[in-house]
């Protein structure tokens, strides 16, 4: 973006009809620290919708907020038209949410189909009389990763001989393969070679064609712009902007990350150029 033109017109705070998740005026402290200040946010169904900002900014306490981890002081969450009150993570996914968090939380030891049933385990008998059923999950599990054209060995492979790609694939998996409406990934390719990420960014076209909403937190800026619909930029606890994807830039989102540029509700300093106004689009 050269210096003779305007931002990116911002998103308005008018959620669309297609919105799946809406984070209004979420704040949160840990004792005199706050975390979050009047964050407000959207995503769309069908939309790989990022959240970008420089360590500390507050991108991962957002996400737990939205996925049950922790209960906001203010503020509301509404999800697919109803308000939350999540009390847990597992109250987040019976609702539809699913989280990929950085260290994956797989078990090593366990195989692909068992930690895709993990803690969703199917049994089979009556009563008190119930035992797991294994053929089940296993072929629940072949089917799961062979809709998502996972490259993984075998459902009956232990993780710990699995990839980085093929570990990160597993956990995408696991979160898709439930009926989840949003997914949320917290760094899905941050220690993964440049083969692995380009596998795990198809699969996150493959979601987004089938309808699924996704959150995506990356510090890869290319990755932001390859596969966002919309951006929305967080600094020091405060979602300073939103953007559609296709109408800004690297330089922009770098801009505004680091507060060289004004936020879409901040002075402007004398003689830049200020944000244009818009509907959402």
């Amino acid at each position: 973006m050269t210096s003779t033109q305007t931002a990116g017109t911002p998103l308005a705070h008018d959620v669309p009809s297609d919105a799946l998740l809406d984070v209004r005026d979420i704040s949160l402290s840990f004792g005199q620290v706050r975390a979050l200040r009047d964050v407000t946010m959207h995503a769309r169904r069908g939309e790989v919708t990022a959240i970008v900002g420089d360590n500390g900014a507050g991108k991962s306490t957002l996400i737990r907020c939205i996925s049950g981890i922790h209960r906001p002081d203010a503020g509301t969450i509404r999800f697919d038209g109803a308000a939350t009150g999540f009390r847990s993570p597992e109250d987040a996914r019976e609702a539809g949410i699913e989280t990929v968090h950085q260290n994956l939380a797989l078990v090593e030891d366990l195989t692909v189909w068992q930690n895709l049933y993990l803690n969703r385990e199917l049994t089979r008998g009556v009563g008190p009389f119930r035992v797991l059923d294994r053929k089940a999950m296993r072929a629940g599990a072949a089917e799961k990763v062979s809709g998502l054209a996972v490259n993984v060995p075998a459902v009956g492979s232990r993780v710990r001989r699995l990839s980085g790609g093929q570990r990160q694939a597993v956990a995408i998996c696991r979160a898709a393969g439930f009926a989840s409406k949003l997914i949320i990934m917290d760094e899905p390719t941050a220690a993964l070679g440049v083969q692995e990420t380009a596998k795990v960014e198809r699969l996150v076209e493959d979601l987004r064609g089938q309808g699924h909403a996704i959150v995506l937190i990356s510090h890869n800026f290319a990755q932001v712009l390859r596969l966002s619909d919309a951006v929305w930029v967080m600094r020091a606890g405060r979602c300073v902007a939103g953007r559609r994807t296709a109408q800004t830039d690297g330089d922009e989102i770098v801009g505004l990350i680091t507060g060289a540029r004004p936020g879409d509700h901040e002075a402007v300093p004398a003689g830049a150029a200020s944000p244009t106004e818009g509907p959402t689009p």
